[in-house]
């Protein structure tokens, strides 16, 4: 967990912080639910990623697409989480 502790007598500059970080919490919402439609429409078409079962049956580039898109998913999520922990303290 971080916590973010902020001194200043300013209440605007306060919001302006927590907004910034909201705002980007938001995105990166926006951003998961992205990514995890792409994941969705793949294994609707081709199954759950099993290289094993897929090999010759889905073209390379579409196996590494969609392994870009599941890192992708994990660096998001954890930035996201990272984000979502974040507690402020005012002084």
């Amino acid at each position: 967990m971080t916590k973010l502790i902020i001194e200043t007598d300013d209440t605007w500059a306060r919001e302006k912080i927590k907004f910034a970080i909201d705002t980007e919490i938001h995105l990166l919402k926006k951003t998961v639910e992205k990514i995890s439609r792409k994941i969705q429409d793949f294994e609707h078409a081709h199954g759950p990623l099993d290289r094993g079962k897929l090999y010759g049956k889905v073209d390379d580039m579409i196996l590494v697409e969609w392994e870009g898109e599941a890192e992708s998913l994990r660096r998001v999520q954890g930035r996201l989480k990272s984000l979502e922990e974040i507690s402020f303290e005012y002084r």
